[in-house]
């Protein structure tokens, strides 16, 4: 379902997600619209993350999942993912202390191997502080797939002689321990997942934005919540709800 800009006057709806989970598409397109360099826009998205932190924080979302850099950005031109991985380091280095104080805890999904030893050593400083009772779990994709994921998974679980069945290899995947998303937003206007948590979105809400994602807030967010709690979720199950019958007389989902 595609999302419009939500009204200024927002409320926490009666059902929130536990666990968001977005992909943070439209930073080039937006930068090139206004004939700025593509850089821009990630500039500019680096402020959206912070929007979109406090509004989780304030609808109380317990945990929230960002796609920032997939292991398929390495792919785009070298001066945008050098541009990139230095945005990054000064956003460890500025926002740390802020998420701290908001009572956000912060962990990195991916692997961190191609990555230089700055950035690791700042990400593992970043993880290391401790905010108990945490207000929200942010969890940041950095050179991730969905794909690496479940082998990476594979691996472990191979490693680690376990025989492999849907239960044990969910065990070894990255987030196994926290719930599973409960809502996907997507902005940019692309409706594809884009390699990112196949294995933990199999039963997860899609919410598709027109909004290019420096342009996202706190209101786009209430928006695709407000959207979520008036779905009803089955998991497989018949509905509730009264359901028409089919000439066999067998209800149908």
């Amino acid at each position: 379902m595609s999302g419009k800009t939500a009204s200024r006057k927002t409320s926490r709806p009666a059902l929130v997600p536990r666990h968001v989970a977005v992909v943070m598409d439209g930073n080039g397109r937006w930068a090139t619209r206004r004939l700025l360099p593509r850089t821009a826009g990630h500039k500019f998205g680096a402020d959206a993350l912070k929007r979109l932190v406090r509004g989780c924080v304030q609808q109380g979302v317990q945990y929230l999942t960002v796609f920032a850099f997939s292991s398929e950005n390495w792919k785009r031109p070298v001066e945008e993912v050098s541009a990139l991985m230095e945005l990054f380091v000064q956003a460890l280095q500025r926002e740390t202390p802020d998420l701290t104080a908001q009572g956000v805890s912060l962990r990195f999904l991916g692997d961190r191997e191609p990555l230089n030893e700055r950035m690791r050593e700042l990400m593992v400083q970043a993880e290391s502080t401790v905010v108990e009772p945490a207000r929200l779990r942010l969890n940041v994709a950095l050179n991730y797939g969905g794909r690496w994921d479940i082998v990476q998974a594979a691996r472990a679980a191979q490693t680690a002689g376990v025989e492999l069945t849907e239960e044990s290899l969910g065990r070894y995947m990255c987030l196994a321990d926290i719930p599973e998303p409960d809502l996907l937003i997507r902005t940019g206007g692309e409706h594809r997942v884009s390699n990112f948590l196949l294995w933990q979105l199999a039963y997860t809400e899609f919410y598709f934005s027109e909004t290019l994602w420096p342009d996202f807030d706190e209101q786009t967010l209430a928006h695709a919540i407000a959207d979520f709690a008036r779905r009803e979720r089955r998991f497989g199950r018949v509905s509730d709800k009264a359901a028409p019958a089919d000439p066999a007389g067998l209800r149908v989902a």
